[in-house]
């Protein structure tokens, strides 16, 4: 995510895996949402709706205007707790089957924009998901409509937007004012993403796996901007290699990657990590839920680890105090796509945090989703969760197992329920009747979560009481 008029950086982390390369034959796209450290994010579900006459969206960030179809199917978002900066609604599935993250914030290199600059008033992050998921029937058709939307009206960033359905996994990224590209990812492959453009080489004879903007090879050409010999590498072509890369970016990319294929020697700040790895396991929920919300374990390079202190504080963790939320979105095989959508959802920090799941198919969600402003309010699921995190932070030796206990009950209690409400929902064979319980029992796994939280929130206080740097331990031979 980055934001144009906030005062503040913000940069994500991504995931993507192909069906083959999870343990489920589930296709998986997944992200870190960091923009501010107290920075509410809500959770919507918006209605079908068919309009009479052509509506309109505005975006009150910079302007950007486009006409939409007058059919919206139904989806799920996750968006900003006011719209002052943009909608930013990030984050959902809709009716269709199909997901999608919007987005993974990358950097353009200076000769690149020279010839084609970004558009102040193109379309950018806040509205991308909004005019986009809604009116989209497959992950192919998304790259499509957001790639048609970008040639255009220009786009005002340089992002990476992530899409799946049921079948295929797509990350396309936009590398200057009106160009782009965007790859398949293999069935039995995964990409971890972080702030850089990522998609290296480009097959132009192979329409089943990439797409590209109309003419970019004429414009790489005409202005002389391949530094390669053969080939056309996207990232060498438009992205940046910098320093910056090698201590903000390329260091996240390395942890998921050592984490998946542990077996693969590569350095941190190495300017060439794969865009595209098979792993040495196929991958289950539980391994994108670590990736997303570690920190470096097990390396000299964790704030919280065994390192000096130049080592800790040398690259830039994947959870950090900025993250609002960290959404999973799994599209399970042989289900129906009510069912098979699982919203995965963390608010606050993920280190922190518990992913709570939401069917595709429900039709509302708990009211504690649907509040919280700029300062803590205690009906807040953000703000639940992120006092959690503020409490732990203050005492963090003493006060992690509570907090690693508290995450462990509450995952095993929402996969049971998970579970039984999978095949109590396969046996509902009416729509409306289905789409009721899936709903009923998504805002029950909200609050089995929010009921654990406050649970973990009464102990943490009680604990810290005893913490406190004014606390004395009296001689007992006084």
């Amino acid at each position: 995510m980055l934001t144009n008029n906030q005062d503040s950086f913000s940069a994500c982390t991504s995931i993507l895996a192909g069906k083959a390369a999870t343990i489920d034959g589930s296709t998986i796209i997944a992200r870190n949402e960091d923009s501010k450290s107290a920075w509410p994010k809500h959770m919507k579900v918006h209605p079908h709706k068919e309009y009479a006459e052509t509506p309109e969206f505005v975006s009150p960030d910079n302007g950007f205007k486009l006409s939409l179809p007058k059919v919206r199917g139904k989806y799920t978002a996750t968006p900003e707790w006011t719209d002052k900066f943009g909608v930013f609604e990030e984050d959902g599935f809709n009716e269709y089957g199909v997901a999608m993250s919007a987005t993974e914030s990358a950097y353009a290199n200076e000769r690149v924009l020279g010839y084609d600059p970004l558009v102040k008033d193109g379309i950018g992050e806040e509205a991308m998901l909004t005019v986009v998921l809604p009116y989209i029937h497959s992950a192919r058709e998304g790259v499509k409509r957001l790639g048609s939307l970008v040639e255009r009206y220009g786009t005002c960033e340089s992002n990476g937007i992530l899409f799946s359905d049921q079948d295929e996994v797509w990350y396309l990224e936009t590398g200057s004012g009106h160009h782009w590209v965007a790859q398949r990812i293999p069935d039995d492959s995964y990409a971890v993403v972080a702030n850089q453009l990522a998609i290296q080489d480009i097959s132009f004879d192979q329409p089943d796996n990439f797409m590209f903007s109309t003419n970019i090879q004429s414009f790489v050409e005409k202005h002389h901007l391949n530094p390669q010999k053969r080939g056309f590498n996207f990232r060498n072509i438009f992205g940046t290699h910098d320093l910056s890369d090698e201590i903000y970016s390329t260091p996240r990319v390395w942890y998921g990657q050592k984490y998946f294929n542990p077996e693969i020697e590569q350095d941190p700040m190495s300017q060439d990590l794969p865009f595209i790895r098979q792993a040495d396991r196929l991958l289950g929920i539980d391994d994108f839920k670590y990736v997303l919300g570690s920190h470096f374990q097990d390396t000299p390079y964790d704030p919280l680890g065994f390192g000096n202190e130049e080592q800790k504080h040398k690259f830039r963790p994947i959870s950090l105090a900025k993250t609002q939320e960290s959404h999973i979105l799994q599209i399970r095989p042989n289900l129906p796509k009510e069912i098979a959508g699982i919203h995965w959802l963390a608010m606050g920090v993920t280190a922190e945090s518990v992913y709570i799941p939401t069917y595709a198919g429900t039709e509302d969600i708990h009211p504690a989703y649907k509040v919280g402003q700029g300062q803590y309010s205690s009906n807040s699921a953000y703000w639940t969760y992120k006092l959690v995190g503020v409490l732990v932070d203050g005492h963090y030796t003493e006060l992690q197992d509570l907090l690693r206990n508290a995450q462990k009950d509450t995952s095993i209690a929402l996969a049971n329920l998970l579970a039984s409400s999978d095949e109590q929902a396969l046996q509902i064979t009416d729509k409306q009747a289905r789409t009721e319980f899936l709903t009923k029992r998504s805002i029950e796994m909200q609050q089995l979560g929010l009921d654990n939280m406050q649970k973990l929130i009464s102990e943490l206080v009680t604990r810290s009481t005893d913490l406190s740097v004014l606390n004395f331990t009296t001689d007992a031979n006084l």
